[in-house]
């Protein structure tokens, strides 16, 4: 089984309403950094939860940031990398958050 299929696709975040633009490999609102958790392995659109993916920290250092994700409905957690379009300040939102503790630290 091929454990990732690219998937060009543009849409609408479910969290914020940010119009995306999807390359193949996006899969986060470019935005507010939120996901969807639709995918078994990269790009399948294969999972039925489908619940939203809030991201609840950041892993990694200049320039190579992953997000880690958190399914609201199931609590799937899951790594993404920080993609050229990502907003910034965003990232340094997540970021500080944690720092003062605000955010579940874990990675299953």
């Amino acid at each position: 089984m091929k454990r990732f299929q690219r998937t060009v696709e543009d849409f609408t975040c479910e969290h914020c309403g940010a119009s995306v633009k999807g390359d193949g490999y996006t899969n986060h609102c470019t935005q507010c950094l939120w996901s969807k958790h639709v995918d078994i392995n990269p790009g399948d659109r294969a999972n039925a939860c489908g619940g939203l993916m809030r991201p609840i920290r950041i892993e990694g250092s200049t320039p190579d940031y992953f997000l880690i994700h958190e399914c609201v409905r199931c609590e799937k957690q899951s790594r993404n990398i920080f993609g050229k379009a990502d907003n910034m300040e965003t990232l340094l939102s997540i970021a500080k958050t944690v720092a003062e503790g605000k955010v579940a630290k874990r990675l299953d």
